[in-house]
């Protein structure tokens, strides 16, 4: 199968009705990198001749769990509030670009699919979900600061 122009032109207009910024796309047939720039898109295409494949975790390494919306994490500190973790490691972003408001500030109420903030791992954005329904009492992580997997980004108390 081979990416056509109008397949191009269809993930643009999908993109075009989020605040993203850049997508990159990889599939064991090819490699596609997609960015805003000035009002526009620009592409970048590359085919693959052999399938590509991420790399294990190391033995015995297992990634931390995330929390999702049926699992949210105990924060380990005692105070009986729930932990929202970065479930990779990466950039953390509280807002959707630059000059927008912030996803959450102290005080927002969430629900478990609220967007609370954004995780850049190489050039992928990662939408990071609060998890659960409460509010937000604690915001651990600084916009554009890096975050290790399994950080604890902020503090909710749950309702």
């Amino acid at each position: 199968m081979t990416l056509q122009p109008e397949d191009v032109d269809e993930i643009l207009a999908i993109l075009d009705s989020t605040a993203y910024d850049e997508l990159v796309l990889r599939t064991t047939r090819f490699a596609i990198t997609l960015r805003r720039r000035d009002g526009g898109w620009t592409q970048q295409q590359e085919p693959l001749t052999e399938p590509t494949v991420a790399d294990p975790a190391p033995p015995g390494h297992a990634p931390p769990a995330a929390a999702g919306p049926g699992d949210p994490a105990p924060d380990e500190s005692g105070s009986g509030l729930l932990a929202v973790r970065a479930p990779l490691v990466g950039t953390f972003y509280r807002a959707p670009r630059p000059d927008a408001d912030p996803f959450v500030q102290v005080g927002d109420r969430v629900e478990p699919d609220t967007v609370v903030g954004i995780l850049e791992t190489m050039k992928l954005m990662t939408s990071i979900p609060a998890g659960v329904a409460g509010r937000i009492v604690q915001i651990l992580v600084a916009n554009a600061q890096f975050a290790e997997s399994g950080t604890v980004l902020m503090r909710v108390e749950a309702s």
